[in-house]
C-alpha cells in the first residue's frame, strides 16, 4: 500500500497525544463556521486549507496569516483549519526521519529563515531518553539562539526535551509512522509550540 500523508489537523492530534505542544485549533467546513471559530480564538488568526495529502501549504498559497476580520476569514475559508497567530523571534524544526541503513531517527535543528544558511541539525537513533534529548539540544551549534534573545527568555529546555522524547515514544509505539515534520516549532515566551505538523504513514506496515 502507498504511504499516506495525514492532514495537518490529524498530524497535530497524533503528535499532541505524545506531548508535543500544539495550538487549540478548529477544523471547519463552511465560511460561517470559520468566522465563528476565529471570533472564539480572537483576531488575528491563521487560516489554512486542511486535508489529507495536502503538504507544502505555504508554497502553494494555501495559508493566510494575520487574517483580521470575520469577513476576511469567510472569504478565505472552505474546509480549513483556523488557528491562533503565534509570533516569535526564533524557530526550530524537529521530527522523525527513517535512515535507510540505521532505522528511525529523531531530528532537531534551527528552522525559519536561518535553516538553509546555518544548516544546524542533529540526529539520534530511536529510542532516546531525557539525557539523549538534552545532549541533542547541547549539540546544536547555534547555542546563542537558545538563550535569552531579543528581549525574550531562554528556550525552555525541559519543554523541548519533552518534544524530542515524545517523538521517540511515538516512533516506538507506531511503527507505521514513516516520518514526522514539525516545522516550525516557534519559540514564544521561551516555550516551543508546533504551529505546523506533517505525519506520513507507511501503508505497508500494520499496527
Amino acid at each position: 500500500m502507498p504511504a499516506t500523508t495525514l492532514s495537518e489537523a490529524a498530524s497535530k492530534q497524533l503528535v499532541g497525544s505524545y506531548g508535543v505542544p500544539v495550538l487549540q485549533e478548529h477544523v471547519v467546513a463552511t465560511p460561517d463556521e470559520a468566522a465563528e471559530a476565529a471570533e472564539r480564538i480572537g483576531f488575528p488568526v491563521a487560516v489554512k486549507l486542511c486535508g489529507d495529502a495536502i503538504a507544502h501549504k505555504t508554497e502553494r498559497g494555501l495559508v493566510r496569516l494575520g487574517v483580521g476580520t470575520a469577513d476576511a476569514v469567510r472569504t478565505a475559508a472552505v474546509g480549513v483549519l483556523v488557528a491562533p497567530m503565534v509570533r516569535g523571534t526564533r524557530e526550530l524544526i524537529a521530527g522523525l526521519q527513517r535512515d535507510p541503513r540505521f532505522g528511525m531517527t529523531v531530528m532537531l535543528g534551527v528552522g525559519g529563515v536561518l535553516a538553509e544558511a546555518v544548516a544546524d541539525v542533529v540526529f539520534r537513533l530511536v529510542p532516546i531518553d531525557r539525557d539523549d534529548a538534552a545532549d541533542m539540544i547541547d549539540d546544536l551549534s547555534t547555542q546563542a539562539l537558545l538563550g535569552p534573545f531579543r528581549g525574550e527568555p531562554p528556550v525552555d529546555r525541559e519543554q523541548l526535551i519533552a518534544v524530542l522524547t515524545g517523538l521517540s515514544d511515538l516512533a516506538a509505539a507506531r511503527p507505521d509512522v514513516a516520518s514526522v515534520d514539525l516545522n516550525p516549532l516557534i519559540v514564544t515566551a521561551g516555550a516551543p509550540v508546533a504551529v505546523d505538523a506533517l505525519v506520513v504513514l507507511d501503508g505497508g506496515v500494520t499496527v
